[in-house]
């Protein structure tokens, strides 16, 4: 045979050695197999993927499989010419004779012999993908190595398909969807090196790398450049992966790619098919078991070299950003240095002279000439300088540029202007005295943003040409890219806050007003609806505009536009105008500040309907209410109080309680009316509520108490700073810190009583002098103490007095009260001041227990405010003790003088509904179970029910069920009956069966004990604690226990002959079987106990009350229905019995065919999907 003509399969001398020699060969050369179809990147298919590409057309050619015939001669000297099981396999994957590859593919495997080529063939979904162009060299048969395959239903067998997407109708269009690796290995690229046999780019290869083009784009700061290919490639979603449509996870990025098929190109070699023959018997026995194991080392390792190599890469890229970040930093130095170095060589003689001793902060020029108004430490400096003396609102770098540099530089009349103008600017300063702290924390709620390189240029403002020039070079490169692409919504947006601080310099500077009208009008209306970072940017701008302009042209050109936007449609111009006048009421006149600014913001407050907006215009009232200082607009700062109280928004009154109310308390402190007018108004309507003809509105209570209560922080603060000890304050190292729980957590920075006096360590002598005094000097000349004592404290008790005990709501907000306001105090405060006042009211001496008038007070809500809000509010051992000994005496006294348990019933729910004072109420109540008065006893039994729902049920099974039994065995049956609504509660509530089964226990004792037959009292108590629980109770507690007792007693009182306990039994029975009705009932209980029960009940009411008997007529022919409707149920439910029998084995046999399913769960979903 010729050497042109030599079959590159015969080259194997015997079967049994191509076989052996070939798994040898394959253990060989899978490593190196594998590493090269990695190398070419995650889309490259393992070696052997493709062959074609493996048997080209020229197969004498050295390159490829093609054996020389020199080669195939030597190997067939002296043997019989053999084909390997390999060059087998390529053959029939180059003839597409795929189902028989597959055939030999599955006998290999079962033989325990796998060949790579076939493994890796039939493991790559790429193989059988559709493709768009077939290669020339395949035109002829009509397929191509990855041209279409005509696919039967017996292919769907194959394991590497993705039965989710095809079907077995044949040949089929696929989604095109592309599989890891299918791009070619090196021989296939060597196949299509030329341009007329490269296959087109297919749709999915392009999503994936448009995918990873953008991304590239985006990490390398080109998002113009992504913007615009994004919008070129709308159908895609460049944020998720997962949009492409690859049933692949997300590759390395492009640079990644590049490195590693750049840095891994695999070195060219030669491949041949070669068998040698072997003796099985001299292979070990364990020869086939341990080459998986060898393969999988190899693969690993090859694996980890992977991992190190990628790490290596990224070590590598980080140093070299670390290099170029290195770079930057020297060249940033560098050009500081030039800058300061051109500032100093100026022939100016105040940049020569040494700064001043009062300004040290000058020692160093700023940037940009320093001609620039910088508010960014505005607040820090406003807040610390004396509020007494006038002062410009410009910064330290300012001030000391503009006095080194005004008088010699000579620029354009324009910067002469500015200059003038700007050395001209006079605030008006308020006739105030808040604490620096107070009026920062003031300011904090201004929110105006200055942290990013846009929010610095708004910041400041330019005042020459040559700063004007300056800004334009740095804002300009931000512009013009957003103005070239600006055709998207949101690229508009951005240009428009890029645009902000031109518009302010140009407003700032311009000679024409009209000009600078418009200027301004741009700017209130630039962005459509600003969201909160716009807004921030925008106010930002207006207060470096009105602290460069003056007070005179913020009224006259900044206001306008805010009047213009408070009716604007969108709710967001609004919130902007709000928030727009609470920032600049610095820098407004203070007749305009007191007058327009505060009507228009009340105009707002009543009109407007959205909440932020509401929540804002609060907010800006109380900064303004920092700022103003006439005495006339008191009035109208409290009616702008109970109208932001008294708004439907939770956020609107909670801004109110955080800014509006520290601030008017603290503008009536300096007036000196806080405790002449404002509390003393509170306190009015308060007691004009309790004298209301149609009863109390709870929620104006609320809102009055609740003013009060963001009222005592300044109350406190007025104390100290009027007591006599204020001349003695002096800061000093020694005095104690103040502890942590010393004052209750304030609603905001402005009602914490440090920053409205200045400072913690102000406040922290204050305290200490405060207890000294009140401990050993006394209140004599403490006028604001004794105005506390001897009028505001008996004022508020006697309101106390007036209100609901049994308003749960009502006692809670004063015991909320009582508790601040305590706490606040102090505890020598509350020991020496408040207990007595309280005390001598309630007078709980034991001779006056038949006194009515002493025990009037008992039964109001005094008891539980004064227990739940001041004896709580410090938790030592003896406050503790104080709380137990006064519930007790309180239920010793109401029990033995036979008062209303209202009182008493209130501070338990109070206490209760905290788990810390659990254990105290125990022990009050065991104090009651053995008191030896029945009286107390029959007390403590009922505060059970109340306590039993809130106790954890450990509690109710050591404390509360044994101190109940005591009492269900107590001598007298008046006690015996007072425990009944606990174990009910218990049977509601509880879930141990134990526990269950030990109350139902004793309940039965109370029904079957012959004792208790003829006591009316009991059964009464029985029934309406049934219709109570039962709906709640279990429902195995209710069929077996309730309802059947029910039915006894409506049974028995049928044959009762006092007609008074007879009506009273059948009251309480209608209204058990009432609340019963609603509940599931089955139809056994229904027949026997139920509608039985009913009749009984009917029988009652015909001779009783008729118009009961209507209703339970009703409801008896109603449960009747029901019965009969269930029967009715039940015989057509029999008749479908046959046909369900009938269609259980069809049922049978298809669930055992679904359970022999081994499809994926998508391919079963699509079973039961309509055909479109």
């Amino acid at each position: 045979m010729a050497a042109g003509n030599v079959n590159p399969f015969n080259v194997s001398d015997s079967e049994e050695e191509a076989e052996q020699r070939q798994d040898g060969a394959d253990t060989e050369r899978s490593p190196s197999d594998e590493a090269q179809g990695h190398s070419l990147g995650p889309f490259s298919p393992p070696a052997y993927s493709d062959p074609a590409a493996l048997l080209s057309s020229n197969r004498t050619s050295p390159s490829v499989d093609g054996i020389p015939a020199s080669a195939a001669a030597v190997s067939g000297i002296g043997a019989e010419t053999r084909v390997s099981l390999d060059a087998i396999a390529a053959q029939l994957l180059r003839d597409q004779y795929i189902l028989t590859a597959l055939e030999l593919h599955t006998e290999l495997l079962e033989a325990g012999r796998e060949l790579p080529r076939l493994r890796d063939y039939f493991s790559n979904p790429g193989n059988f993908e559709r493709q768009s162009g077939t290669p020339p060299a395949c035109k002829e048969q009509g397929v191509g190595p990855g041209g279409p395959l005509n696919r039967a239903g017996s292919i769907s067998t194959l394991d590497s398909l993705d039965f989710a997407r095809y079907s077995d109708d044949g040949n089929r269009e696929s989604d095109e969807r592309v599989a890891e690796c299918e791009i070619a290995s090196q021989e296939r690229k060597n196949y299509k090196s030329s341009p007329e046999t490269q296959e087109p780019i297919r749709p999915l290869e392009k999503r994936a790398l448009n995918f990873l083009v953008n991304e590239y784009l985006l990490k390398n700061e080109y998002k113009l450049t992504s913007i615009t290919f994004s919008d070129e490639n709308d159908d895609q979603d460049f944020e998720l992966w997962d949009d492409v449509g690859l049933n692949i996870p997300k590759p390395p990025d492009l640079l990644q790619l590049y490195r590693n098929c750049g840095n891994s190109q695999p070195l060219h070699r030669d491949n041949v098919d070669v068998a040698v023959s072997v003796d099985p018997s001299d292979l070990p026995g364990d020869y086939f078991t341990q080459e998986p194991v060898q393969q999988t080392d190899v693969i690993q390792q090859q694996q980890q070299q992977e991992v190190v190599q990628e790490l290596e890469y990224q070590i590598s890229l980080l140093n070299s950003e670390k290099q170029s970040l290195a770079e930057q930093i020297k060249k940033l130095q560098s050009d500081i240095q030039a800058l300061q170095r051109n500032v100093s060589s100026e022939p100016t003689a105040g940049v020569k002279s040494t700064p001043s001793k009062e300004n040290p902060k000058c020692d160093k020029p700023p940037l940009d000439n320093g001609q620039y108004l910088d508010i960014r430490g505005v607040t820090e400096t406003d807040s610390s300088s004396d509020t007494t003396k006038t002062s410009t609102s410009t910064t330290i770098a300012t001030d000391c540029t503009e006095n080194s540099t005004t008088a010699t530089q000579p620029h354009s009349k324009l910067k002469a202007n500015g200059q003038q103008s700007k050395s001209s600017v006079q605030f008006d300063q308020p006739n105030r005295k808040l604490s620096p702290a107070f009026h920062q924390a003031l300011l904090s709620f201004c929110r105006m943003s200055a942290d990013s390189r846009l929010g610095s240029e708004v910041s400041r403002i330019a005042d020459s040409e040559q700063s004007v020039m300056l800004m334009l070079g740095r804002c300009l490169p931000h512009i013009v890219p957003n103005v070239l692409l600006a055709k998207r919504e949101r690229m508009v947006v951005h240009l428009c806050q890029e645009l902000i601080p031109l518009i302010l310099c140009t407003a700032c500077l311009h000679p024409e007003p009209k000009e600078r009208d418009q200027l301004l009008h741009i700017l209130f209306n630039l962005i459509k609806r600003p969201d909160d970072e716009q807004r921030q940017m925008i106010l930002t701008g207006c207060v470096a505009f009105a602290q460069h302009v003056g007070p005179t042209r913020v009224e006259a050109e900044l206001l306008p536009q805010c009047w213009e936007q408070i009716n604007h449609k969108y709710p967001e111009r609004r919130l902007l105008v709000a928030e727009a006048c609470g920032a600049l009421a610095p820098y407004l006149p203070k007749e305009i500040r007191s007058s327009l600014v505060l009507s228009m913001l009340q105009q707002m407050l009543a009109d407007d309907k959205a909440d932020m907006v509401r929540e804002a215009v609060v907010k800006s009232l109380g900064v303004i209410m920092g700022y103003i200082d006439d005495p006339d607009k008191y009035s109208q700062g409290f009616e702008l109080m109970l109208l932001s109280l008294g708004d439907p928004s939770e956020r609107v009154v909670s801004a109110t309680h955080q800014v509006f109310i520290p601030a008017f308390a603290a503008w009536c402190t300096e007036l000196g009316n806080l405790q002449s007018q404002l509390i003393p108004s509170l306190l009015t309507r308060i007691e004009k509520l309790l004298k209301g003809e149609y009863g109390l509105d709870e929620h104006k209570l609320h809102m009055y108490l609740s003013a009060l209560q963001s009222l005592i922080p300044s109350l406190f603060a007025v104390l100290l700073q009027n007591a006599p000890f204020t001349s003695r304050v002096k800061l000093q190292g020694d005095v104690p810190p103040i502890e942590v729980t010393r004052f209750p957590r304030p609603a905001s920075p402005l009602q914490d009583v440090a920053t409205i006096v200045g400072s913690r360590e102000q406040l922290a002598v204050l305290l200490h002098l405060y207890d000294h005094q009140l401990q050993h000097e006394g209140t004599t000349g403490w006028d604001s103490l004794l105005w506390v004592v001897n009028q505001f404290l008996p004022q508020i008790i006697d309101i106390v007095g007036r209100i609901n005990v049994t308003s749960s709501t009502c006692v809670h907000e004063f015991s909320r009260f009582f508790w601040r306001l305590c706490r606040t105090f102090g505890k020598i405060f509350t020991n020496t001041k408040v207990k007595p006042q309280f005390q001598e009211i309630l007078r709980l001496s034991e001779e006056n227990v038949d006194a009515t008038a002493g025990n009037g007070i008992l039964t109001k809500a005094t008891v539980p405010i004064y227990a739940t809000g001041v004896l709580t509010c410090y938790n030592q051992e003896e406050d503790r003790k104080l709380l137990v000994g006064f519930l007790e005496d309180v239920m010793t006294t109401l029990s033995l003088s036979h008062a209303p348990l209202d009182s008493l019933k209130a501070s338990f729910v109070e206490l209760g509904a905290n788990p810390a004072y659990h254990e105290l109420l125990l022990t009050v109540l065991w104090y009651g179970v053995v008191h030896t008065s029945a009286l107390v006893r029959c007390t403590a039994a009922r505060m059970f029910e109340l306590l039993v729902k809130g106790v954890n049920e450990t509690l109710v099974a050591q404390r509360v069920v044994p101190a109940l039994i005591t009492l269900s065995s107590d001598p007298e049956i008046s006690v015996r009956i007072s425990t009944i609504p606990a174990f009910g509660t218990i049977m509601e509530t509880v879930t141990q069966k134990e526990l269950l089964e030990r109350v139902k226990m004793q309940l039965a004792s109370f029904l079957e004990d012959p004792q208790y037959q003829d006591q009316h009292s009991l059964h009464m108590e029985i029934i309406k604690t049934f219709g109570r629980v039962g709906p709640n109770a279990e429902p195995r507690f209710r069929d077996e226990f309730v309802l059947p007792h029910l039915h006894k007693l409506a049974l028995c009182n049928n044959q009762q002959t006092v007609e008074s306990k007879r009506i009273d039994i059948a009251t309480q029975l209608f209204e058990a079987y009432s609340a019963l009705s609603c509940c599931f009932i089955s139809e056994e209980l229904m027949v026997n106990h139920f509608l039985p029960g009913l009749r009984c009940l009917r029988t009652d009411m015909e001779q009783l009350s008729p118009e009961h008997e209507v209703i339970l007529s009703s409801m008896i022919k109603e449960c009747e229905i029901k019965v009969e409707n269930k029967a009715i149920g039940e015989a057509q439910g029999s008749i479908s019995i046959a046909a369900s029998l009938v269609g259980e084995d069809a049922k049978t046999k298809f669930l055992s065919k679904m359970g022999q399913l081994t499809t994926s769960g998508a391919m079963l979903a699509n079973v039961f999907q309509r055909k479109k």
